[in-house]
């Protein structure tokens, strides 16, 4: 099984490397990892080349003209699924991370996704917004959800200091809890999808 923890912030001094470094490391260390099961891949909305949406056809069309959008839809479609890191902007997810969603559509098509958010409250609000995003492009949220104050779970000397990530002990649990869930929902709907094929092979023979 292979799932892209996908980093949503692309603000200069953003903390969100800081946190998919403590996901990578947390999950990565998880014996399905560990034994080749499954990959996790990091990717930065930051890293890639994605401009405002500007593909003349609807993204349920299929129809992607642009260089940039084959290239991203390549890359969301090879994975099971997803693990996605968000701040809190105004009640909710960064610009970047819900045009790189609004992208495309049947990539992202019966997955599972899991939700670390920050923010001064948690970034429980983004994370809650980008649920219902990702409901309509037929993505299953998992329940656990990482919330991370940006208060009690990072240290920094001031607002532009990017500082460290300490999260507090009940964080690493929950995203266990949330890695197991994102395995199971994950691999249920890799099976949906491989059945849903062979019936579509089946009924064009």
């Amino acid at each position: 099984m292979k799932i892209g923890v996908i980093t949503g912030s692309t603000r200069p001094g953003r903390r969100a490397p800081l946190v998919a470094e403590w996901v990578l490391d947390v999950l990565g260390r998880q014996p399905a990892v560990l034994s080749g099961d499954v990959t996790l891949r990091s990717v930065d909305l930051a890293t890639t080349d994605l401009p405002m949406l500007c593909e003349p056809a609807p993204p349920m069309t299929g129809i992607y003209q642009q260089g940039p959008t084959r290239d991203w839809a390549a890359l969301v479609a090879d994975f099971d699924a997803y693990l996605f890191i968000t701040p809190e902007y105004n009640h909710s997810l960064p610009a970047a991370l819900k045009n790189a969603i609004d992208h495309l559509y049947a990539e992202w098509n019966d997955k599972a996704a899991g939700i670390v958010s920050y923010g001064t409250a948690g970034g429980v609000r983004a994370g809650e917004h980008l649920r219902q995003v990702l409901a309509e492009v037929k993505v299953a949220t998992v329940r656990s959800h990482v919330a991370l104050s940006v208060f009690d779970d990072f240290r920094s000397d001031g607002p532009m200091d990017i500082g460290e990530l300490a999260p507090r002990a009940t964080h690493e649990a929950t995203l266990l809890a949330l890695g197991e869930q994102l395995l199971a929902w994950g691999g249920a709907l890799r099976a949906l999808r491989q059945e849903a094929d062979v019936v579509s092979v089946t009924s064009t023979a």
